[in-house]
């Protein structure tokens, strides 16, 4: 049943997509050129209704209910209709933005408020890990807080990255359907369908999004993707050893690398957090040289392999395990000094080795 239902929402977002396309050009949210952006014309966005409805509808045909041993024992709604709640919080949030541009705070009080949703209403949060090599770790009063920072900075990360055609819509939907495998190999049966749901969905918007694409996630699209990625996520590893918690990390490789190093190199430039700029990993790949749909695919495999390592990791042992994470972040750190993520002048370990190799 969950394959026919991932058809009919793959389906229904190619049929819904072209509808939200006409709306978005009705509504006036469109996204304009500028000094930062690569299109040369006005583009629609909202496209994340599209996604969203197709998700519902797989969501309504199938009404996976969240199993009785769920996270929401602290809850005081059910934590499957805390998802919809906050998820419907941030297409709000979003479609207000593709339409009027609200200001970030706006924005972030949407985030935060949806977040909550899930948080304080659901009861999903993140109390305590087990440490490898023995004992716990309570986060106590802090793991409210540290929580909504997860979901609020996942939301985020995706938006970061959606600077190209097709981009963040692939990178999510490989994430999803990294963490529906993840789920399956877990036995949890609820965060499977639901990521798989959303993969069929963002695949299918995928179509017009693509290089080069007839509409744009817009923040309605980029945010719920984020949302429910960091909610998914979240839910398949609360509560467990810090290796497992790795786990989401690794698998969201991409964003929040990206993220990352963006914050790195802003405070080496002395610019403000906030500032926007031109040197995200897609802005890199360009410079570099490559076209724009060698750029996607360039991170397409990046994400894929991220997502391959996560699984990989999830089957490792603790020293397999740790040995595995080290060579990630060699990697990460050697391909963000070749391209150029953290600043051009920036190359410490690429320094280092030539430093030895003389």
């Amino acid at each position: 049943m969950l394959y026919l239902t991932m058809v009919v929402a793959f389906i229904a977002s190619i049929v819904l997509t072209p509808v939200v396309k006409r709306l978005a050009f009705r509504l006036g949210a469109v996204d304009r050129p500028n000094f930062r952006k690569v299109h040369a014309k006005i583009m629609p966005r909202l496209g994340g209704l599209a996604i969203f409805g197709s998700f519902l509808i797989g969501y309504f045909i199938l009404r996976p209910s969240e199993p009785a041993f769920g996270p929401a024992e602290a809850g005081f709604i059910p934590l499957d209709s805390a998802i919809l709640i906050g998820a419907f919080l941030i297409i709000i949030t979003g479609v207000l933005d593709d339409i009027f541009e609200i200001t970030a705070k706006a924005k972030l009080a949407g985030q935060f408020l949806a977040a909550s949703i899930i948080v304080i209403g659901g009861g999903l949060e993140i109390s305590f890990i087990n440490l490898p090599f023995g004992g716990e770790l309570d986060f106590g009063y802090f793991s409210i807080p540290l929580t909504l920072i997860w979901i609020i900075g996942i939301t985020n990360a995706i938006n970061l990255i959606d600077g190209l055609d097709g981009l963040a819509t692939g990178v999510s939907s490989i994430a999803l359907m990294t963490l529906s495998v993840m789920a399956f190999i877990m036995g949890d049966m609820f965060v499977m369908t639901l990521a798989a749901l959303l993969a069929a969905s963002s695949l299918g918007f995928l179509f017009y999004n693509f290089h080069p694409a007839k509409i744009f996630l817009g923040d309605t699209g980029a945010l719920f993707l984020g949302f429910m990625i960091s909610v998914f996520a979240l839910m398949g590893f609360k509560n467990v050893t810090i290796v497992a918690l790795i786990i989401p990390i690794i698998m969201l490789g991409v964003p929040i690398s990206d993220t990352f190093f963006a914050i790195v190199r802003r405070l080496r430039e002395k610019q403000p957090l906030s500032a926007a700029d031109k040197s995200h990993l897609h802005h890199c790949l360009l410079n570099i040289g490559f076209s724009h749909s060698q750029t996607v695919l360039i991170i397409y495999g990046v994400a894929i392999l991220f997502g391959l390592a996560a699984l990989l990791f999830s089957q490792a042992t603790l020293w397999g395990g740790i040995l595995l994470v080290s060579l990630i972040l060699i990697a990460i750190e050697l391909f963000v000094e070749v391209v150029g993520l953290a600043g051009k002048n920036y190359r410490p370990l690429i320094n280092f080795v030539k430093m030895f190799g003389k």
